[in-house]
């Protein structure tokens, strides 16, 4: 378990597995993997109520598509709760996840060199 701590919409900081009721993995059976595109959906009909963490991440996505690994950074949640918070998003109707974009090229052995020294350098 995480060791984090966000604050909710009543104003104490939570762990951030009570957003998910103890969940470690989705309700149902969804590929919510790292570089998943996640996008916004309008909904049809009222949207449900959220909380907090939900509707956080759901305003990360509406600003722009963004990979679940980003949405989880930028959130500052364990990943495995932000699975199951975008699966709980997803049945609710509010998002798509999609297959990670697939680029050709990128077995290149230099260009995979080329990524590592990068990392190196930060």
């Amino acid at each position: 378990m995480s060791d984090h701590w966000y604050e909710d919409e009543t104003g104490p900081l939570v762990r951030p597995y009570t957003a998910t009721g103890g969940r470690t993995r989705p309700a149902a059976e969804h590929s919510i993997d790292l570089m998943s595109q996640v996008t916004a959906v309008d909904p049809t009909g009222s949207e449900p109520r959220l909380d907090h963490a939900r509707s956080s991440l759901l305003e990360l996505v509406r600003r722009e598509p963004r990979p679940v690994a980003e949405i989880a950074a930028d959130a500052d949640l364990p990943l495995t709760v932000v699975r199951v918070l975008l699966a709980d998003l997803v049945e609710a109707g509010l998002i798509r996840v999609s297959a990670p974009v697939s680029h050709e090229g990128l077995n290149d052995p230099e260009l995979l060199r080329e990524i590592v020294d990068r990392l190196r350098e930060l």
